[in-house]
């Protein structure tokens, strides 16, 4: 690494010369087409350990160059932080959830980062500590939680903790009378484990060293874990990987094997984990399903005759032989069921829009019915099988947080809890829109808004535009308290659903994939130039923000479109796109060649991912202030991604405004553990944003 000579002017002419990656020659070549790399030094061949000297002593270097520039403005940080924290219910709870004999739920107390976890007896008694996070966390720099099973008959608890963020999770076997760790079962586990039917016995996932999750064990208790069996193990395709789960009748443990778009569930009856798996059907490309399992017989969900899914049913002796029961639409994607013993609870969504479908047995029908235009909702948790009312959590960009219980026998919900903002919060201050722009392609692409009553539509406005955009998931139109610290500074907020998300259904998001890609990206920047020609704001005038795949979103509209921006965050963002993808042996490769094309073997795929990879496609022009972060532990998007991308940044773009990078030395994918370690990081963006927006308002 060798430091930079120019002392720079503008907005970081009072900083230290930022530093700069040295460039050491580096190429490779694919289907006849070389490619310069001269910042691949920044990957540790050690990876995951991380001990290079010249890799280290770079990310200290930026570090400490964040810490310099941010250190003038942390009376804002600090500003803000405490406005966060105020609108944080210090002694939150969650409404009790009832899991056979007992009644369960997690708490914070005052002051806490983490949360504590109890029980009490459904018939009545004294609560029951089961784990203290705040205790377990102590003294370490980074805790995560992972999972929290208690066994059927009440006795132990199988837990699954990450304490240094590369996602490998221990698992514990807690004796929950005597509150001790009785056995550690794997250190390299992920997931949810699953008990058997007797209490006598965990199904587990286990990831292996290239971070795969490739095998379910079955261990029981009070045996040598040598002992422990293989239960299923895929070996046939490196891209799928392992989960377990159940039936909402608990009568069978389900074991998935897939990766985005196809999959294959087997069977292991809850009383007998030593019987033979059964598999319901066979992988099939690009053909996905689900199983559930009720009054004896098993639910599918399945894309296998229309994009948008059908639900069918099928019998355990002849699992692969399925019947229709609902038919796919055009208009209704069907996305998940729950087969409770009253209903099948159908989640969907409608024009865009969530929707809560419960169907009887004898094919009787009916819709929750939400006010609200524009909303979020989700089944909640709902362990039981024959439940008195159904869990939900609902939100809009106005509503805070709400989880309510449906009651089918009386067609009423009753609330149950409300985010509470101790600080105060008046939902009449402010209001949310759910609009349309068109693509340059021609399509209807929705935008959600909210934004504090008062602001100007007179083209001149500050906005906040995020975006996600892959893997079909559909970033919800939800409530934030740390968003209104913009709102109450006059920015408006908006969501782009854009495609590579399935917020219009599953065409919405295999439109925004493999060589169909770029729609995302030019989705993102029609958001933005439609917003502009409705007057919300300008060019110059709109933050963005987005993370993961986000992040490569962020990369490549700074890329097209750099005018635009008035600053921009992008979370660990997936950049190096074409080196990760002809990189089989990291983690995540094989599986993600169904989400972005394989350039290894396919030399469009190769052309094309070249034509958008972000790292790949810095150029000499002016660049908008950029705020970049990354995780050292990251197993998702490795940490040499947002470095070598900020080294190429720094040595290309010709303006002089403020490029920071900020890697979290003991931290991985979702930044800093605690809840109020990450609210702070929080705070740090918005103060970025705020701060090079400009903005009188920064304060």
């Amino acid at each position: 690494m060798t430091p930079s000579t120019s002392s720079g002017s503008g907005r970081t002419a009072d900083l230290p010369a930022p530093p700069r990656a040295e460039q050491r020659p580096h190429s490779f070549e694919h289907h006849g087409i070389r490619v310069d790399d001269p910042w691949h030094w920044l990957k540790d061949p050690s990876y995951p350990n991380v001990d290079d000297e010249d890799v280290l002593a770079y990310l200290r270097a930026e570090n400490a160059y964040f810490e310099a520039a941010m250190a003038p403005h942390q009376p804002l940080i600090d500003t803000l932080f405490h406005e966060m924290r105020g609108r944080i219910q210090e002694d939150d709870s969650s409404v009790p959830v009832r899991e056979g004999n007992w009644l369960y739920w997690w708490a914070f107390q005052p002051g806490a980062q983490y949360r504590t976890w109890y029980r009490r007896p459904v018939a009545g008694g004294e609560s029951q500590v089961i784990f203290d996070e705040p205790a377990e966390a102590a003294e370490k720099q980074y805790f995560q939680l992972g999972a929290l099973e208690v066994s059927p008959d009440g006795r132990f608890a199988a837990i699954m903790v990450d304490d240094d963020g590369s996602e490998r999770y221990q698992l514990r076997i807690r004796d929950l009378e005597s509150g001790r760790d009785v056995e550690t079962v794997t250190d390299v586990g992920i997931g949810a484990p699953v008990w058997t039917a007797d209490s006598r016995g965990v199904l587990f996932t286990e990831v292996n060293e290239n971070w795969r999750s490739y095998r379910a064990r079955f261990h029981r208790l009070g045996e040598p874990v040598e002992n422990d069996r293989t239960v299923y193990e895929e070996t046939e395709n490196v891209a799928f990987t392992v989960s377990v789960g159940h039936s909402q009748d608990r009568r069978y443990i389900l074991i998935n094997s897939g990766e985005n778009v196809s999959n294959e569930i087997r069977l292991v009856p809850a009383d007998d984990p030593d019987a033979e798996p059964l598999l319901v059907a066979r992988r099939r490309p690009n053909i996905q399903y689900s199983v559930d399992a009720s009054h004896g017989r098993l639910w599918i969900l399945t894309n296998d005759n229309h994009v948008n899914f059908r639900l069918a049913e099928a019998s355990p002796e002849a699992p692969g032989e399925w019947r229709e029961v609902i038919a796919g639409s055009d208009s209704v994607y069907l996305r998940g069921i729950a087969a409770f013993r009253d209903h099948l609870v159908v989640t969907e969504r409608v024009d865009g829009l969530d929707q809560i479908r419960l169907r009887g047995y004898d094919g009787s029908e009916r819709r929750i019915p939400f006010q609200e235009a524009s909303y979020t909702v989700s089944l909640g948790s709902n362990p039981e099988y024959a439940p008195d009312a159904y869990r939900l959590n609902y939100a809009s960009m106005v509503t805070p947080p709400t989880v309510y219980d449906y009651h089918p026998a009386e067609d009423r919900l009753e609330t149950r809890k409300v985010q509470q903002i101790p600080s105060g919060y008046d939902p009449a201050r402010y209001v949310t829109e759910r609009i349309t722009v068109p693509t340059r392609d021609g399509r209807q692409l929705p935008v959600s808004i909210v934004y504090r009553k008062g602001f100007e539509r007179n083209g001149q406005g500050r906005l906040f535009l995020y975006a996600y955009g892959a893997y079909g998931f559909a970033f919800p139109p939800g409530f934030s308290t740390n968003r209104l610290s913009l709102l109450d500074r006059g920015y408006a907020f908006a969501i782009a659903h854009i495609r590579g998300g399935d917020d219009l259904g599953y065409q919405w998001y295999l439109d925004g994939k493999l060589d169909r890609r770029t729609n995302t990206f030019s989705d993102f920047v029609d958001a933005a130039r439609g917003l502009i020609e409705r007057n919300y704001t300008r060019a110059g005038n709109i933050a963005i923000q987005g993370g993961s795949a986000g992040g490569e979103l962020m990369g490549a509209v700074v890329n097209s479109d750099p005018d635009l921006w008035g600053a921009v965050v992008a979370d660990v963002p997936f950049v190096d796109v074409l080196n990760t993808m002809l990189d089989e042996s990291l983690p995540l490769t094989p599986g993600e060649w169904n989400e972005w094309g394989n350039p290894i073997t396919d030399r469009a795929a190769f052309e094309y991912i070249r034509s958008y990879s972000p790292y790949d496609n810095v150029r000499p022009q002016a660049y908008p202030p950029m705020l970049i972060t990354g995780g050292l532990n990251d197993p998702r998007v490795t940490y040499w991604e947002p470095a070598k991308w900020a080294a190429r940044l720094r040595a290309t773009k010709t303006d002089d405004n403020l490029l920071l990078l900020k890697t979290n030395m003991g931290a991985g994918h979702g930044g800093q553990s605690g809840r109020w370690t990450r609210l702070r990081e929080v705070a740090e963006a918005y103060a970025f944003i705020l701060t090079q927006m400009g903005a009188e308002e920064a304060r």
